[in-house]
């Protein structure tokens, strides 16, 4: 148990690390109204996830380690969107496809609310 806090831990320190860096050289380069930076992050954080899952798919790799460090550390700290569109391309594959149409529209809805709603409190 400690050895995956461990590695959860380091994997997602350097994935926020990385994430900042990433921010601040889209933000600098690309100033735009638009979250540029953001978005950018969300997608390579998928593009990563995609190819860490395929390759541990294509090469038969059931490592916890790898997934905690890489997966739930890494992928997580850079961006929790990649986890999010992973388990909704599952749910899809797995032929849920009501509950991850059902499952996104929830997550945007709510998060959104939820945060007009926090911004509320405050106010």
């Amino acid at each position: 148990m400690f050895k995956s806090i461990l590695l959860v831990g380091l994997g997602g320190a350097i994935g926020s690390i990385l994430r900042y860096l990433s921010s601040l050289f889209i933000t600098r380069y690309f100033n735009s109204v638009f979250p540029l930076a953001t978005f950018t992050v969300n997608i390579i954080g998928c593009f990563i996830i995609g190819l860490i899952f395929g390759y541990m798919e294509k090469e038969q790799i059931t490592n916890d380690n790898i997934k905690f460090l890489f997966i739930t550390g890494f992928c997580g700290g850079y961006t929790t969107f990649s986890t999010f569109a992973i388990e909704n391309v599952g749910l899809i594959q797995s032929e849920h496809t009501l509950s991850a149409f059902a499952y996104i529209a929830a997550s945007i809805i709510t998060g959104l609310f939820a945060v007009w709603l926090g911004l509320i409190v405050f106010k």
